[in-house]
């Protein structure tokens, strides 16, 4: 009997365990575009969402904001609570000046390895603390390093927040990326509706990692004007399109 209800113990562990990893498969990027495009960010064809991670930073997102201002662009925002709390006027300036802030959590951690209460706790805090800073209501989420557990959508959709990963990145944290290298990247994958991921900060990237990002945005803006495209946020990425990204 004591083997059997260990047996059976070992099992509902096991079974909680794959649980919590399956929406990891998410993180197959090219699988998500075709299977999951909501999530993906798969948007209105001729559109693209571009989206910025790990701010804000006071070394280097406002030199992004002036660079947006003079492609003449919106994007959004995946902001961290830690860096959020150091730079509070910062939040302020990026919604002021057009941009939507959005979650990325108070901790840059990955989920896999936390569980449900602490995933929680992180989103919540890291929503309130934005939305008393932008004076608005954060929509979207997007988990550290992309990589989604049972418990971030269960705490995702109880903060009302609908999660939103990526088709395209720029590779852009890396040490020794160029803006030419970041460009490369973006456009090695880029699909129709797509939603780029770059970052305004190094926090978690390589050392000055930012400065090539900011170098490439004036490049992909001549490469992306040439095929008719228009860039903004998220919010505007999805007008028309049957699927959305679920919680």
């Amino acid at each position: 009997m004591r083997a059997r209800v260990a047996g059976g113990g070992a099992a509902l562990a096991g079974s909680l365990a794959l649980a919590q990893l399956l929406p990891a498969v998410s993180g197959l990027r090219r699988l998500r575009n075709l299977a999951m495009r909501g999530l993906a960010g798969v948007g209105s064809a001729g559109h693209v969402a571009l989206t910025f991670d790990d701010g804000p930073d006071p070394a280097s997102t406002p030199e992004f904001l002036d660079t947006l201002d003079a492609l003449g662009w919106r994007a959004t925002f995946f902001m961290l609570g830690t860096m959020a709390s150091a730079a509070p006027e910062l939040v302020i300036e990026v919604a002021q000046r057009g941009h939507e802030v959005a979650v990325h959590g108070f901790k840059h951690a990955n989920h896999l390895r936390r569980g449900p209460r602490w995933v929680s706790r992180d989103i919540l805090s890291a929503r309130d603390l934005l939305a008393e800073m932008s004076g608005s209501q954060p929509k979207w989420y997007r988990p550290p390093y992309g990589v989604l557990a049972s418990s971030t959508l269960i705490a995702a959709r109880r903060a009302g927040l609908q999660p939103v990963l990526w088709t395209t990145w720029g590779r852009d944290w890396r040490e020794g990326m160029t803006a030419e290298s970041v460009v490369k990247e973006v456009e090695r994958s880029m699909v129709k509706g797509a939603t780029v991921l770059l970052h305004d900060s190094d926090c978690t990237s390589a050392r000055g990692s930012w400065k090539a990002t900011l170098g490439a945005l004036p490049l992909l803006g001549e490469a992306w004007a040439a095929r008719g495209l228009t860039v903004g946020p998220l919010s505007d990425h999805f007008l028309g399109v049957r699927e959305l990204p679920r919680s």
